[in-house]
């Protein structure tokens, strides 16, 4: 029996940054729970490089979600890291943090201390922003945050023109005062390798002596002693074993395997456990529940000039820009695909930006069967303009199918299943047309490919994005916080309802989806949790 202070399952975007607060003090033991391998693998350090990871299994999860009638029947690819990092080792690194209204919501909701001006600063404490410090940036944080905007391919910049020429102002930091506009993201790179949570906060953590990780090493089970987490149970090289934790479990393994391992604990929906011949130990019915996640879409164009396309599909482009990236680590490979972007609303009467936009300097209309589109443009000069909503209104959910722990669990995100949500992408997409049809931009364009110029009719339109919509990879809510007991799983202070010696801290948590991109907001989320853990120690 191994005997550990604090229990953190998942090193993920979370789980990492609690793991280097939490043995800072060198007065506290951590053991690390990860189900996956290493994060020193060339593809997973390279930036473009998570293309290679898309698919592969020593690395990803390599989910499926159910067949989505919104999704005209599509069954999704949800891809999730399992290695050190998490998903942060495997993203597409684009830094958003999401809008202040955001944050503000999660504490009117009775979530005391998440609002903007409580996290502010947390996030600022992590950045080590490239562009300096101010009001809204930090400087000397663990997380380096990358300026692309003298690295981005000339059609970039076109684009930026193309968003002015529609009343969308020039936006150099979407983190910054207003987050509305169009600009070059920022990514989470330090000297052109990527600067995921494992980089940042776990591996300066393991150098500890008071620290312990655990590589492919699967949580199986919560201990418990009455009500009271005491340890996990986890398989390692096909044996069991446990390790015991004197002051807290903490379960950072992110939306899917967090409420899958609280539901094969006995902590979920009590009549679906019971279904399964699980003991309840605690029934709450929104383990699992309230599932959130922003749906995406491309608009592709074949351009009248020399895009990516034509460095990255040859062999001597591919060889050209690989030695580039080995030799000065910049160029395409030290990028995310997503150069360009923006925030938009789709009604000016709405508020605050209700859709993000992505430029990509290339296509993949033609990808090969199993790989990333990204590692195989089109033969022609493409480039793509994508959206996803910010704050959909669809639910969905994540339940255990087995009691097997082995065993993926079922995902249901009910995608487009409100008029809300289809409406907004409608309105979204007639955007898409109408920032392609600019000056600065049409005459770049030969011809739109998809969804191609007879797509006209809303009810084609709709059909279209439904079939070709899916995932950008940010799900969120499924151990939601909250006041109320009867709507969610953790408190405020990301303790378990109902039970002791637990807590959640990951994007499971997260009462409501943000704005944008989830990884900056699940790094926050880890300090904070880790802050609200050394203030309830005695």
């Amino acid at each position: 029996m191994q005997q550990y202070d604090f229990i953190i399952v998942g090193s993920g975007s979370s789980g990492s940054v609690v793991a280097e607060r939490l043995s800072a003090n060198g007065r506290h033991s951590v053991l690390v729970l990860e189900a996956g391998g290493t994060d020193r693998r060339f593809f997973v350090q390279m930036p473009l490089g998570y293309g290679k990871t898309f698919f592969d299994p020593a690395v990803n999860w390599n989910y499926k979600a159910e067949p989505d009638q919104g999704l005209a029947g599509n069954a999704d690819h949800w891809p999730r890291g399992k290695l050190l990092g998490g998903s942060s080792s495997i993203n597409a690194m684009v830094w958003i943090r999401g809008q202040r209204e955001d944050f503000d919501e999660w504490r009117d909701a009775g979530n005391a201390g998440w609002g903007y001006d409580d996290v502010l600063p947390i996030f600022k404490a992590i950045e080590d922003n490239e562009s300096g410090a101010d009001d809204w940036r930090g400087q000397g944080g663990p997380v380096h945050v990358t300026d692309l905007r003298r690295f981005v391919h000339p059609l970039c910049n076109l684009y930026l023109e193309a968003g002015q020429q529609v009343d969308l102002p020039l936006n150099a930091d979407f983190n910054g005062e207003r987050q509305e506009g169009v600009g070059v993201y920022q990514i989470s790179t330090r000297n052109g390798r990527r600067m995921s949570a494992a980089r940042a906060f776990l591996r300066p953590a393991m150098k500890r002596q008071n620290v312990r990780v655990e590589t492919n090493a699967l949580a199986t089970k919560i201990l418990f002693e009455g009500r009271r987490a005491v340890g996990i149970e986890y398989m390692k090289n096909g044996r069991t074993y446990q390790a015991r934790a004197g002051r807290e479990v903490i379960l950072s393994a992110g939306s899917i395997n967090t409420p899958q391992l609280l539901q094969l604990s006995g902590v979920g929906p009590a009549e679906h456990l019971r279904s399964l011949g699980i003991d309840v130990l605690h029934g709450n019915d929104n383990v699992g529940a309230h599932l959130q996640d922003h749906q995406g879409i491309n608009y592709t164009f074949k351009a009248r000039t020399a895009t990516l396309n034509q460095l990255l599909r040859p062999w001597w482009g591919k060889l050209a820009v690989g030695m580039r990236y080995l030799l000065l680590r910049n160029g395409p490979l030290a990028m995310s695909m997503n150069q360009g972007g923006g925030f938009f609303r789709t009604d000016p009467a709405i508020a605050r930006p209700n859709m993000q936009l992505y430029f990509q300097a290339f296509s993949t209309v033609l990808p090969r069967p199993g790989e990333r589109p990204i590692l195989s443009p089109d033969p022609w000069p493409g480039f793509s303009i994508g959206l996803s909503n910010c704050r959909p209104t669809s639910r969905g959910s994540i339940m255990i199918r087995t009691s097997d722990p082995n065993q993926h669990p079922k995902i249901v995100a009910n995608a487009f299943s409100t008029n809300h949500d289809v409406d907004e992408m409608l309105a979204a997409v007639k955007f898409l047309r109408k920032l392609a049809a600019t000056p600065a931009l049409s005459k770049m364009i030969d011809e739109e490919v998809l969804p191609g110029p007879s797509i006209t009719s809303d009810e084609a339109l709709i059909d279209d994005f439904r079939k070709r919509s899916g995932t950008v990879y940010h799900p969120v809510s499924t151990a939601r916080m909250g006041s109320d007991v009867s709507s969610s799983v953790v408190s405020s202070r990301l303790k378990v309802h109902g039970l002791e010696g637990l807590r959640v801290i990951d994007a499971s948590v997260f009462p409501s989806v943000i704005s944008g991109n989830t990884n900056a907001a699940a790094i926050m989320t880890g300090w904070k949790g880790a802050q609200l853990i050394q203030e309830d120690l005695p």
